[in-house]
């Protein structure tokens, strides 16, 4: 199989993570600041960090539409729980005038598993695989609408979700060494 050219948002949280994880997986990682850094690429990943401050910054640094763009022409994205918020079509608590990429036709709460002191870790059954979940300062699905499939569920509340080319998950796996979700994102939805 051929190498894939990742890009991963490099404005703010854990991108440095999710960058070793596309390495490890046998890809390209590029980190993604300016919009003609789009270019080219087989995927793109939104770490874990603030989604709002994210939103912001791709706003500061004109990327923002670029990316909608690049969504709404079926760049294949994956995000991670504040990339879950921006992927949302919805969102709940959110802050005044928050801004989303948008393109997963769900509801997203952020926050809704609690502040930092309550972040936890806990398996869960991800398309078939045990995986462990970290979930910090969490968000969860609300509701999905027509074309979501749901890939994992904990607490009762959807933490994994697919529609088309797009996966969120509202726990951390590139804090675990579990390459799992990352190579279902790459062989099942980017190549």
């Amino acid at each position: 199989m051929s190498s894939l050219n990742i890009g991963v948002l490099a404005l703010q949280g854990d991108f440095r993570e999710h960058i070793e994880a596309t390495f490890a997986c046998g890809n390209k990682a590029t980190a993604i600041r300016r919009p003609d850094e789009l270019q080219g690429l087989d995927g793109l990943i939104f770490p874990g960090g603030e989604s709002t401050t994210i939103a912001l910054l791709a706003t500061s640094y004109q990327l923002f539409d670029p990316i909608r763009e690049a969504i709404a022409s079926g760049l294949p994205v994956y995000g991670s729980c504040a990339g879950m918020i921006l992927l949302a079509d919805r969102i709940l608590d959110g802050a005044a005038g928050q801004k989303t990429f948008g393109g997963i036709n769900m509801t997203v709460r952020r926050n809704a598993f609690g502040r930092q002191v309550e972040s936890f870790e806990e398996d869960i059954d991800f398309v078939g695989k045990r995986v462990n979940g970290v979930f910090i300062r969490a968000p969860w699905v609300e509701s999905v609408g027509a074309g979501v499939e749901v890939l994992a569920t904990a607490s009762g509340h959807p933490v994994a979700v697919r529609q088309g080319k797009l996966l969120a998950t509202s726990f951390h796996p590139e804090l675990t060494g579990d390459l799992s979700v990352h190579q279902y994102f790459f062989d099942e939805i980017c190549r």
